[in-house]
């Protein structure tokens, strides 16, 4: 069990972010395993031949099908919607000092020195040859659904930002994960490893991920952020495709904005929207407008996206028949 202990100042620094190298790093490893992957298929089958004359040997070598991987592999974002490139800077800049300390602890780990060894000669050019296989994987496999992904992430962040402003952390991490729990002043979490964590001051940061979709992970050594990563809320329809409407709905307000308003069965954004409907940006903009001045839609702002959700009358509108 992981044990992060808070302090007063620490619930006022805890805080939400979403990492594209996470859930690039996440789902490379999950390829490998077929339990955590079962939930992606349709991605999958999509993405494998994008994807097979791809070298993974260097990121698998951090990425062990169980227990730590590399952390420098995977830096806590400092904003809430961190950029992929600028992630992917902080990875190839690591210093070798980091480099060698994460991989000795993969080795004494149980994982084989000699698929590691590169990283220990050389852990430079190592880490500079892994920064082009994973930009050249994310490329391939997860920028096309980033948006999609994205709004998974964003739908689970406003959830949990709901949740603590309305009871607190007792309420957060009610129902963040079966093994997470808020035990007299601190969040327990019950995993592999064994870890007592002071968090001093400096909060404790929360990733939602959507390919560790099956239980919690953390990063608690130094020089890193204290960081709970945790499956996100919805992640089993992450791949369904988009409702079709009622004819019935669909007459009164026009076929795309009946599609609009069934899709929103979660909070999207523009882009998703437009990306999972196949309609133009500016389209699903104008539609969304006209829809949140007929109180249909609402809208809140999360960072630099716009997240948009049915209304309560909107449901009834989509439910009935």
């Amino acid at each position: 069990m992981v044990r992060y202990e808070f302090e007063l100042d620490d619930l006022a620094r805890t805080r939400f972010a979403i990492s594209p190298m996470w859930e690039t790093a996440a789902a490379i490893r999950a390829l490998r395993n077929p339990s955590l992957i079962s939930l992606h298929l349709p991605w999958v089958k999509r993405i494998r031949s994008w994807i097979k004359e791809l070298d993974l040997s260097l990121a698998l070598a951090l990425l062990p099908r169980r227990g730590y991987m590399a952390d420098f592999l995977t830096p806590p974002p400092s904003t809430p919607l961190a950029d992929f490139d600028d992630e992917l800077e902080l990875v190839r800049t690591t210093s070798e000092a980091q480099i060698r300390n994460d991989v000795e602890i993969l080795i004494a780990s149980g994982n084989p020195r000699e698929s590691l060894r590169p990283y220990l000669e050389d852990p430079t050019a190592a880490v500079a040859s892994l920064s082009e296989v994973l930009a050249e994987f994310w490329r391939r496999a997860l920028e096309p659904d980033w948006p999609r992904v994205r709004a998974l992430l964003e739908a689970d962040l406003l959830y949990r930002s709901r949740r603590l402003t309305e009871g607190g952390v007792t309420l957060l991490f009610s129902d963040l994960h079966p093994d997470v729990e808020w035990v007299d002043g601190g969040v327990e979490v019950a995993m592999r490893c064994s870890d007592h964590v002071e968090l001093s001051g400096r909060g404790l940061l929360l990733v939602p991920s959507a390919f560790s979709c099956q239980c919690p992970s953390g990063m608690t050594e130094s020089p890193w952020q204290p960081t709970m990563i945790y499956p996100a809320r919805g992640v089993g329809l992450l791949w369904e495709e988009a409702a079709a409407p009622s004819d019935a709905l669909a007459k009164v307000l026009g076929r795309s904005r009946a599609t609009l308003l069934s899709d929103l069965d979660a909070p999207r954004t523009t882009t998703d929207l437009a990306a999972r409907l196949e309609m133009t940006p500016g389209g699903v903009s104008q539609h969304l407008s006209a829809l949140r001045d007929s109180g249909l839609v609402s809208s809140s702002r999360n960072g630099r996206q716009v997240l948009y959700c049915r209304s309560p009358l909107a449901d009834e509108l989509v439910a009935a028949r």
